[in-house]
């Protein structure tokens, strides 16, 4: 079995904190997304890089990945420790596997399934099935693209389906769907297409096909809900005076009013610029972060000047307090 090095995937360090994998994450799940992506292993890149996230950015997951890096990180033809038994994180928490991970991810962190064993979806295509039985529920994921929701038109997407010949032999097949994303789709949802799934035994229907949407992060927009959050720098004195700024949205680009004696950390909310819900459309949020000039003499020389002639004490509530 092949050793997952999910620090060198997402091309961070070792000792890289949850920011810098996340942003490591963003960027290669954009750059290797099937929709837009023109290199030639471009899915399994994608599926590489979101399994390496999946367990970097959980602490208990990266402490057990960190002990077995460890112990083996090198190995060729790699198997865990002796008499290593995974803490169950992955599916005790209710997250079963949904998609697909590799081996080693599942001799790390135990077995994925598709669910408890009173779930109806089933994890092999390889199972003996008697006549008339009905065909298998099969789930996949789909990546979709904040602008994905949006828009009316139909995604196609690709997945893989048993086929059983007179002989009971089964090989796997393709089909393709062009599928129209639901309004207020979440992160993690599950969509129903019935009949979609594998084909049945004799008088037994079709399965399911399930769609398990997977919101791709976007480099400027974070996701709340249906809400969306920007992070809007400014310079010191626009935010003191008050300016008129171009702010990107989803759907393009709008002037925001900034008031004056604005601070860091506060929110500008621009409704119905959010994603779309069920009923209503989500916010956008804007949150102002004040970014100082380059460093020079001149600079510097304004700085002091200021620091001289305004008298301002940014800690007085403190004194206030004791």
């Amino acid at each position: 079995m092949e050793f997952k090095d999910y620090y060198k995937i997402l091309g961070v360090e070792p000792d890289a904190d949850k920011k810098t994998i996340k942003n490591a994450y963003r960027k290669l799940a954009r750059k290797y997304h099937p929709d837009v992506s023109d290199h030639h292993d471009a899915e399994n890149q994608f599926k590489e890089v979101a399994e390496a996230y999946e367990v970097l950015k959980d602490d208990e997951r990266r402490a057990e990945y960190d002990e077995i890096r460890q112990y083996g990180g090198s190995q060729q033809g790699f198997h865990p420790p002796p008499g290593w038994q995974p803490s169950g994180s992955w599916s005790d928490s209710g997250q079963h596997f949904q998609g697909d991970f590799s081996d080693f991810f599942s001799s790390v962190f135990g077995s994925g399934t598709f669910g408890s064993g009173t779930d109806s979806r089933a994890s092999g295509f390889g199972q003996r099935r008697m006549y008339g039985q009905r065909g298998q529920d099969i789930e996949t994921e789909m990546p979709v693209f904040l602008e994905d929701t949006l828009s009316d038109e139909r995604k196609t997407i690709s997945y893989s389906l048993p086929h059983y010949d007179e002989h009971g032999q089964v090989t796997e097949v393709n089909k393709t769907l062009k599928v129209k994303i639901p309004p207020g789709v979440t992160d993690g949802e599950l969509i129903r297409l019935k009949g979609q799934g594998a084909p049945g035994i004799g008088d037994g229907g079709n399965g399911d096909l399930y769609l398990r949407i997977r919101l791709v992060p976007h480099p400027l927009f974070d996701v709340e809900g249906h809400n969306l959050i920007i992070t809007l720098p400014l310079a010191p004195w626009e935010a003191a005076l008050g300016a008129k700024v171009t702010l990107p949205t989803l759907s393009g680009k709008i002037n925001l009013t900034i008031p004056a004696n604005s601070q860091g950390g506060q929110r500008l909310r621009v409704k119905g610029k959010g994603l779309p819900g069920k009923q209503i459309r989500g916010d956008l949020y804007a949150l102002l972060k004040i970014v100082l000039p380059t460093s020079n003499d001149s600079v510097k020389e304004c700085w002091q000047q200021l620091a001289e002639q305004v008298p301002f004490d940014p800690r007085a509530e403190w004194s206030e307090a004791s």
